[in-house]
C-alpha cells in the first residue's frame, strides 16, 4: 500500500525532497483565473460576487440575498442535534482556554536617560473567516479560526461560506453564533475572497483573511495579500508519523488514513527504523480502508502520495521529520522525549499512542490551522498573535536626545542619509545643545 523509502544511502534525502515537490507539482496553480476574478469584483461587486456563485456552484436560485438574516442565524442554530452543540461547547470552552494563555502583555520600561520605550498590542477591527461549503462543511473551522480573534479582541467577525440556496450545515451557524459573528455571508470561493479583501455594498471590508478553501480560495488570499492580511497560503493537510516496534500498526494506520481522508492530495507518512512495522501497517491499511465510506479518496492519496520510510537511527529520523517540515507529527516510540527535543519543523506534535491528530482536529484545545508543504519551516499554527498588532512608542527626552545624537548622526552620515542627521542636529541648535553631546549608548 505504500511504498517504501529506505533512507540509508547518498542520495536518499535527495529522493525525499523529489517525492516531497511531486504533491506541490501536482497542485495547479489558478492565478490567471483568480486575477480576473477579484478584478471583476473589485469593478462590480455584489453583482460580480452572485454572478460567480451561482455560476461555480451551478445554482439556479433567483435569490439576491447575500447574507443571512438574524432570525435565519436564530432558526438555523437551534436545527444543530444536541449531541453536536454538546461537542461544539466543550471544544469551544477548550479551545478558548488554550487561547487564553496566549495573550501578551504591553510593557514599557525607561532607560537612564529617562526615555521612555514601550510596547502596545492592539487587536484588529474587522477580521473576514472563510469556512469551505459542500462535503466540507466544518464547525471546527469556524471554532478555530474564530476563538483566536475572539481572545485577541476583535470586536468584528465576518464569515462566509458557499450557501445561497439556504443549504447550509446547521452546526456551522451554532459555531459562528457562539463565536459571536456578525454576519454569515451565503458565498465561497475566490469571489469571497475578494468582496471580504475590497468591500462591496453589503461585504464588509476587513484587515485580515483567514480560513482554509481550495486551490482558488489559496490562490485569492495570496493575490489579495497587501491589500489585507491572510494567515497563511494553506495547502492539503498532512501527517507525518515516527514509530517504532512498540506502536500498535492498527493505531498507526488508522490515523494515516484520518489524513488521507480529508484530500485526494492529502499526504500521510510512516517513518520508522522497523521493517516489519511497515509490512503490518500495510496491512491494516487494507483492511481499514474496506470499511471507510470514503475509501476512494483515501486510497488515491495513499497510493499516489503516501510514503513509508525506513531510517536505521533517531539522527536520520530527525534529519527526515526537519526536512518534511510536516504540518501534524505524530510520535509513537520509546523515545518520544528524545524526538522532541530534535524536531525544530512541525506545525504541531503529537506525543503518545492515545493523542492521535483527530483530537486536536476538534477538541485538544491549540489550533488545527497549522503550516503546511514544509512551511512550517519558517511558520507557526494561527494564535491570538495574528489577530494583534503590535506598535513600538518612543519618547525621547532632552537629556535623551543630547547623550545619543553623536551617534545617531555618525550612523546617519556613514549611510549617505544626510537629512536624517540634520533632523537631530537641528534640535540640538535649537536647544543649544551643540558641543555638549557626547557618544553614549543605552
Amino acid at each position: 500500500m505504500l511504498k517504501i523509502l529506505r533512507y540509508n544511502k547518498k542520495n536518499s534525502s535527495k529522493e525525499l525532497e523529489v517525492f516531497l515537490n511531486k504533491r506541490k507539482f501536482t497542485q495547479k496553480s489558478q492565478t490567471s483565473a483568480v486575477k480576473k476574478i477579484l478584478l471583476n469584483v473589485k469593478k462590480k461587486g455584489d453583482k460580480a460576487v452572485l454572478n460567480y456563485e451561482k455560476k461555480f456552484s451551478k445554482i439556479k436560485t433567483k435569490s439576491n440575498k447575500i447574507f443571512f438574516s438574524n432570525k435565519e442565524v436564530n432558526k438555523i442554530s437551534k436545527k444543530t442535534d444536541k449531541k453536536i452543540r454538546s461537542a461544539i461547547d466543550l471544544a469551544y470552552n477548550r479551545i478558548k482556554k488554550f487561547h487564553s494563555k496566549q495573550k501578551f502583555s504591553s510593557f514599557k520600561f525607561k532607560d537612564k536617560y529617562k526615555n521612555e520605550l514601550s510596547y502596545k498590542y492592539s487587536a484588529l477591527d474587522k477580521v473576514g473567516v472563510y469556512v469551505p461549503g459542500g462535503t466540507a462543511s466544518y464547525p471546527s473551522t469556524v471554532l478555530m479560526n474564530c476563538i483566536p480573534a475572539l481572545v485577541a479582541g476583535v470586536k468584528n467577525i465576518f464569515l462566509t461560506t458557499p450557501s445561497l440556496d439556504s443549504k447550509i450545515n446547521p452546526a456551522v451557524v451554532y459555531a459562528a453564533k457562539k463565536c459571536g459573528v456578525k454576519k454569515i455571508y451565503k458565498t465561497g470561493g475566490a469571489h469571497s475572497i475578494a468582496a471580504l479583501a475590497y468591500g462591496t455594498k453589503n461585504f464588509e471590508k476587513v484587515d485580515k483573511i483567514v480560513g482554509p478553501g481550495n486551490t482558488f480560495v489559496a490562490s485569492a488570499k495570496k493575490e489579495v495579500f497587501g491589500d489585507v492580511g491572510i494567515d497563511m497560503v494553506a495547502g492539503p493537510s498532512e501527517v507525518s508519523i515516527v514509530a517504532d516496534k512498540s506502536a500498535d500498526p492498527d493505531f498507526v494506520a488508522a490515523d494515516l488514513i484520518a489524513q488521507a481522508e480529508h484530500d485526494i492530495y492529502a499526504q500521510s507518512i510512516l517513518i520508522t527504523n522497523n521493517l516489519d512495522l511497515i509490512e503490518k501497517v500495510n496491512f491494516s491499511l487494507k483492511r481499514q480502508l474496506n470499511k471507510l465510506p470514503k475509501k476512494s479518496i483515501a486510497s488515491k492519496s495513499l497510493k499516489n502520495f503516501g510514503l513509508a520510510i525506513y531510517a536505521s537511527s533517531i539522527k536520520k529520523i530527525l534529519e527526515i521529520v526537519n526536512t518534511i517540515a510536516p504540518e501534524h507529527l505524530e510520535l509513537c516510540t520509546k523515545n518520544n522525549k528524545k524526538i522532541i527535543r530534535g524536531v525544530k519543523n512541525a506545525g504541531s506534535i503529537f506525543e503518545g499512542k492515545f493523542s492521535p491528530e483527530a483530537i486536536g482536529d476538534y477538541i485538544a484545545g491549540p489550533n488545527h490551522v497549522l503550516p503546511t508543504s514544509g512551511s512550517a519551516r519558517f511558520s507557526s499554527g494561527l494564535s491570538v498573535n495574528d489577530f494583534l498588532k503590535r506598535q513600538s512608542l518612543i519618547k525621547i527626552t532632552k537629556t535623551g536626545i543630547e547623550r545619543l545624537s553623536s551617534s545617531v548622526i555618525n550612523l546617519a552620515k556613514h549611510e549617505n542619509l544626510d537629512g536624517h542627521a540634520y533632523s537631530v542636529k537641528i534640535r540640538l541648535k535649537k536647544g543649544r545643545l551643540i558641543g555638549k553631546t557626547r557618544n553614549s549608548g543605552i
